[in-house]
């Protein structure tokens, strides 16, 4: 299904196993190559970062018009496909009750992520605009999804998360929690001593964006030592969306 086009990108989701591995191959590059990911699924061999949620889910792909070459991607998992693969991927890593039994429409996403030659133009806001069609045609309320930054020194990312914990956390209805097996408390530094612009100096480009469409998180970080990533969990409604920020969400000009 292509679910946007423009001069220069077409947005879809992969329809092919020949386009399901070019999605995984770029997340190899990323977060293998790149980041210095691991997993017991991944295919070294024929470089395709793999789990087992791939099979069951909605792949979004960005495409190059000119190359045909696949060069951003967001994975989609909605209740029903979750319960298809035995659960959402973030609950390896969260205790989302709160969330699941919220009565709203949930999706997950997650392995977002773009060619390096993409980045810091114009890429990212086309595939959040196929995003934002994929979200109106389900009737999507609240995305979700584990957003990491690199490394599991917890000290090193004392400032981030700090500021996450005291600006940002969710509402109580919302507030889902991390698994205690990896948990990491993210109130280190406290508010009244915090630097915040030294902190969103040290945030994700994905996070910061996600912050300032109205974005919160969960309680608690999360170490993923397989993916050398602290991880958070990152919720977003979609009804609290002003207009200025639903037009930066669906890609259009602010």
């Amino acid at each position: 299904m292509t679910i946007a086009k423009a001069a220069e990108f077409e947005v879809r989701l992969a329809r092919t196993q020949a386009e399901l591995h070019a999605a995984q191959r770029l997340r190899y590059d990323v977060f293998v190559t790149e980041l210095g990911a691991g997993g017991s699924l991944v295919d070294h061999d024929n470089k395709l970062e793999v789990d087992q949620y791939d099979d069951f889910v909605d792949h979004l792909l960005l495409i190059d018009r000119k190359t045909a070459q696949t060069v951003g991607v967001y994975r989609l998992i909605r209740r029903c496909m979750a319960t298809r693969a035995g659960g959402f991927y973030s609950e390896n890593e969260y205790d989302l009750t709160a969330l699941k039994s919220s009565g709203r429409e949930i999706l997950e996403l997650g392995r977002s992520c773009l060619h390096p030659s993409y980045r810091g133009g114009i890429a990212m806001h086309q595939l959040w605009a196929g995003l934002a069609s994929y979200v109106a045609r389900h009737e999507i309320e609240i995305l979700f999804g584990v957003a990491s930054f690199h490394g599991t020194q917890a000290d090193a990312l004392a400032e981030p998360l700090s500021l996450l914990h005291h600006a940002y956390l969710a509402p109580p209805e919302l507030r889902v929690t991390a698994l205690p097996k990896a948990r990491q408390k993210m109130d280190l530094i406290p508010a009244d001593t915090l630097n915040r612009r030294q902190a969103m100096v040290q945030m994700p480009s994905l996070i910061k964006a996600y912050l300032r469409l109205g974005g919160c998180v969960g309680e608690g970080a999360f170490i993923d030592y397989d993916f050398n990533t602290t991880d958070v969990l990152l919720m977003l409604d979609t009804a609290r969306l002003s207009e200025r920020q639903a037009k930066i969400y669906s890609g259009q000009p602010a």
